[in-house]
């Protein structure tokens, strides 16, 4: 069992607990969690929905945190940390890259060489390195936690890529800037879409194939468009993406000592490890599905993905110099997450 799975299950056992010893009342507190995907993604049932009850077992249901997800509450993705800012909801789990430049420290880990094959490593560095470097991007909110998904791999139509050379001439679907930058250092076009319109840019051959990680190959059906899906050794990718889970400034100030101590709690490192395990068992479900469906799973050689590595480095060095730019010491930030997600993977 993973500790995800532990850490639900005791969370749903004291949750039933809590509600069988106690008598049915209104909570004290009453929280709105907003996000961008259906009530069945894993995100909402394995993720949020399971860390909601906790607190409000925890708190012996003085905390009700009712879950809107699908944008039902209104807006579009990106304008979800402003919701959050401007007290139009309590709490949202956001994607950074989304809102484009408010979280410049936290783009860190989407970049070549930081995720190395294992998120929970780097939802621990996100989180060990919040104090220190990346405060200064969550200014009128507070964040509750961060994580990242299973990392970028290559869904391709139709045509293998094994070398940066392989991608001369092809158009990729890309999640964010930085993907786009990963994209033109391998001389292929960068394309943007959303993540429900990548299906049908594959099938009108829009785009040649797409960088996403292999857990929304289910949802999708990605692998009905598709005949490989390529990663780097031992589960590396070219970057991933991060996304947090944030509250209002003002209401997490209005909360009693006590309450704030249960999210922090709830949030706390071994949480984040466990949402990391989460995602990449999310990402062997996926990859297992396309296989099944007779797709090919090409786990490239230390020898190719150095290939990649060497083209890509780059990315890295454009990010730190617009970074710094900026006045933030890009290449700390940098060493300092690669250092720290190493050393995560070192303790495990």
């Amino acid at each position: 069992m993973t500790i995800f799975n532990k850490t639900l299950a005791l969370a749903m056992g004291v949750a039933v607990a809590a509600t069988t010893a106690t008598t049915v009342a209104a909570a004290e507190f009453e929280f709105k969690l907003h996000h961008f995907l259906s009530a069945k993604a894993p995100a909402h049932t394995q993720m949020l929905a399971p860390w909601a009850e906790k607190i409000e077992a925890a708190t012996d249901g003085r905390v009700n945190i009712e879950i809107f997800p699908s944008m039902t509450l209104g807006g579009k993705p990106p304008q979800l940390p402003r919701q959050v800012r401007d007290g139009v909801v309590d709490l949202a789990w956001i994607v950074n890259s989304y809102a484009t430049g408010s979280f410049p420290r936290v783009e860190v880990f989407e970049l070549p060489g930081v995720h190395q094959g294992d998120s929970g490593a780097v939802n621990r560095a996100m989180f060990q390195m919040y104090d220190e470097y990346l405060k200064e991007d969550f200014k009128g909110v507070v964040p509750m936690f961060h994580h990242v998904h299973g990392g970028q791999a290559f869904h391709m139509a139709s045509e293998i890529v094994r070398t940066p050379a392989d991608f001369a001439g092809k158009k990729i679907r890309i999640p964010s800037r930085t993907g786009g930058w990963i994209i033109e250092a391998l001389g292929a076009s960068a394309v943007q879409t959303s993540v429900g319109e990548i299906p049908v840019a594959l099938s009108k051959k829009v785009v040649d194939g797409a960088m996403i990680p292999f857990e929304i190959i289910p949802p999708l059906k990605i692998h009905e468009q598709t005949q490989y899906q390529i990663e780097g050794p031992g589960g590396k990718r070219l970057g991933t993406t991060t996304f947090s889970v944030i509250m209002n400034e003002d209401k997490w100030n209005s909360l009693p000592a006590d309450i704030q101590q249960v999210f922090i709690e709830a949030s706390d490192e071994a949480w984040h490890g466990a949402v990391g395990a989460q995602w990449d068992g999310a990402e062997a479900f996926g990859i297992e599905l396309a296989v099944k469906n007779g797709n090919e799973h090409v786990v490239l050689t230390e020898e190719e993905w150095a290939q990649f590595e060497a083209a890509t480095a780059p990315v890295v060095e454009r990010w730190i110099e617009e970074t710094t730019s900026k006045g933030i010491d890009g290449q700390a930030l940098y060493d300092a997450a690669v250092q720290h997600v190493t050393a995560n993977m070192a303790s495990q």
